[in-house]
């Protein structure tokens, strides 16, 4: 949101309870909203950002309400104390929860979270010290420095300001180094492995983060009712809370609010005339709520507040396209130390790769040493990108053995491997089209800095942002793409994108660079500057293994190439040697390459 637009948003919330002739309706209404927002911003990080669906949210909603309301009933607790146990028990049972559920993917992720929503629903019900289906009354109101927030107009700026630093440490989060990693778990989780990001793991954060969001959520709510029963916690408002999310924007921290506020305005509305319009007393919201939801993912599948931006003339989700401004000055990034030329950096030994019967890398084994460009090149169905793929670790090999800088690393996950220097791109293209095109390429370089989810959020850690994304500024200047630093990554044309595929991979810092056709789709001036750009990187001691089936390029820049036909080695050699082998001109290169031969 533009920040004159936010201000304004402030002060108006701000000014309300201190209007008299504000109705007390509208009080309590904003308290509702604020105390949902909190809620769906969790889920904005959730499922909109993640990917990761969960009905399931009303539960903690639930624990952080009966936590507070048992300590102080029970036992007497001020009501402040017993706000850090209840983040503690919904952190970690949502941990817990996360780490067994968040191994599910497709369907059954959002159905386990509608049964362990409903099991704490039903247990809230039937325990003995929680009252059971009555629940617990006279629960105690909080007080600050003497001053009663008993009253909707005393609790009221407790809620929206948690609620707004929830919306400032969400949208921190968003923007930093573990923000960029959880940006990438939808759709695009494994290209972030293997450049080191443990996806599992963020996936376990951004499931607590959430349920923290709505134990907090819990927590007021208990304390501005003075009393709690498990019908505000069951599946039905796990449901209304995904609707707000979807309604508003799921994908916009913003949108959380904007969602809260339609849903919960339409419910009151719907409440008070459908019994005037239909003579019935019959709960009908659900219903709308589900027209609306088909109309929404019909016509505006990103929710409402894109339009809301349209409208008050903001640039939704990034900065000015070209010639932005690149970012400031920052130390450089430590660096790992390069090998000797000619010191050997990658071998590969008898690797063999089989799905059931099929043979699809045969015993294949080469070298590549620091300094050098070796192609793997062949045919279609060669097994050239399943080679790379045992090669990172993003599959397991049958059997063989690879060794990057005398250590064997097959068997190792693509992270771990990445982690000791390897870079590579891909052959389809993965990059995040949502994000710039400095944020893609600053995931590259996810490893070379340790700031955490906390230090994101808080916003302490503008140091090694600033590092982070002047090397990748640094980067994409190195290879031509300095101008399209704030450009969407999904608006580039597709050579553009190979290219920044590349600048991703060096900002990892690699001793080894993988390309798996870097070269498709580039036009000949393009190729040529890229060509010069991988003959720098040799120059400056970098090893370079690459598939490419553009054969003038390879004979043009490589060293050594290695040729494979149906998974095994056919050829090794110089470029010359290669490109006169009768053999590989029969089985592979052709009459086009037989010119090349003999031209």
């Amino acid at each position: 949101m533009n920040r004159a637009y936010t201000l304004a948003f402030v002060a108006l919330l701000a000014l309300l309870p201190l209007i008299p002739a504000t109705p007390e309706f509208w009080i309590t209404q904003l308290n509702y909203i604020g105390l949902s927002s909190l809620v769906v911003i969790g889920l904005v990080v959730l499922t909109g950002v993640g990917g990761l669906t969960s009905f399931g949210q009303a539960a903690f909603v639930g624990m952080g309400a009966y936590t507070t309301a048992y300590l102080t009933t029970a036992l007497g607790w001020s009501p402040w104390l017993t706000l850090p146990l209840c983040l503690t028990v919904v952190g970690v049972i949502a941990y817990g929860l996360g780490v067994v559920t968040l191994r599910l993917s497709g369907h059954y992720l959002p159905l386990s979270t509608i049964a362990w929503g409903l099991s704490f629903f039903y247990l809230f019900g039937n325990m003995e010290a929680f009252g059971k289906y009555d629940g617990i009354a006279g629960v105690e109101p909080l007080s600050l420095f003497g001053w009663s927030l008993a009253s909707g107009r005393g609790i009221y700026y407790l809620i929206w300001g948690l609620a707004l630093a929830a919306v400032w440490a969400t949208r921190n989060l968003l923007d930093s180094r573990p923000g960029r990693a959880i940006r990438a778990l939808k759709g695009g989780a494994g290209m972030a492995e293997s450049f080191g990001v443990d996806t599992a793991s963020y996936k376990v954060v951004i499931f607590v983060y959430a349920a923290l969001l709505a134990g907090i959520s819990g927590w007021l709510y208990a304390h501005m009712q003075r009393a709690v029963s498990p019908s505000p916690f069951g599946l039905n408002y796990g449901i209304e809370y995904l609707f707000m999310a979807v309604i508003g924007g799921a994908g916009h921290v913003w949108g959380a609010i904007l969602g809260s506020t339609v849903v919960l305005v339409l419910k009151d509305q719907i409440q008070n005339w459908v019994p005037r319009l239909f003579d019935t007393t019959a709960n009908l919201e659900m219903i709308v709520f589900g027209v609306l939801l088909v109309v929404v993912l019909q016509y505006a599948r990103d929710g409402l507040w894109p339009y809301v931006q349209r409208l008050a003339g903001a640039r939704a989700g990034r900065r000015a396209a070209r010639g932005g401004e690149e970012p400031p000055e920052a130390p450089p990034l430590p660096q790992r130390p390069r090998p000797t030329e000619g010191e050997v950096v990658l071998e590969v030994e008898a690797i063999r790769k089989e799905f059931g019967g099929l043979v699809a890398v045969n015993d294949i084994g080469f070298r590549v040493r620091a300094g050098e460009i070796v192609g793997l090149i062949g045919p279609n169905g060669a097994g050239k990108s399943t080679t790379f793929n045992l090669i990172t670790g993003v599959l397991p090999a049958t059997c063989g053995e690879v060794r990057f800088l005398g250590k064997r690393i097959s068997g190792l996950s693509a992270r771990a491997i990445a982690r000791l220097g390897v870079g590579r791109s891909f052959q389809h293209v993965q990059l995040l089209p949502g994000m710039s095109v400095l944020e893609n390429v600053a995931l590259g370089a996810h490893l070379r800095s340790n700031v955490g989810v906390v230090a994101g959020a808080l916003h302490s850690e503008r140091a090694r942002e600033a590092a982070l994304l002047h090397e990748a500024s640094r980067q994409l200047q190195r290879v031509g793409l300095g101008d399209y630093l704030h450009e969407q990554a999904g608006n580039l044309a597709l050579g553009q994108q190979r290219i920044l595929e590349i600048a991703r991979a060096l900002a990892a810092d690699p001793v080894l660079l993988l390309l798996d056709e870097p070269a498709a789709g580039l036009r000949y001036k393009e190729k040529q500057e890229l060509a010069a750009v991988l003959s720098q990187l040799r120059a400056e001691g970098m090893s370079i293994l690459l598939v490419e089936h553009d054969m003038e390029f390879v004979m043009r820049i490589t060293n050594h190439l290695v040729v494979m036909d149906f998974g095994t080695k056919l050829a090794e050699g110089p470029p010359v040697e290669i490109q006169s082998s009768p053999v590989v001109l029969e089985a592979y290169l052709g009459g086009v390459d037989e010119e090349l031969a003999h031209g």
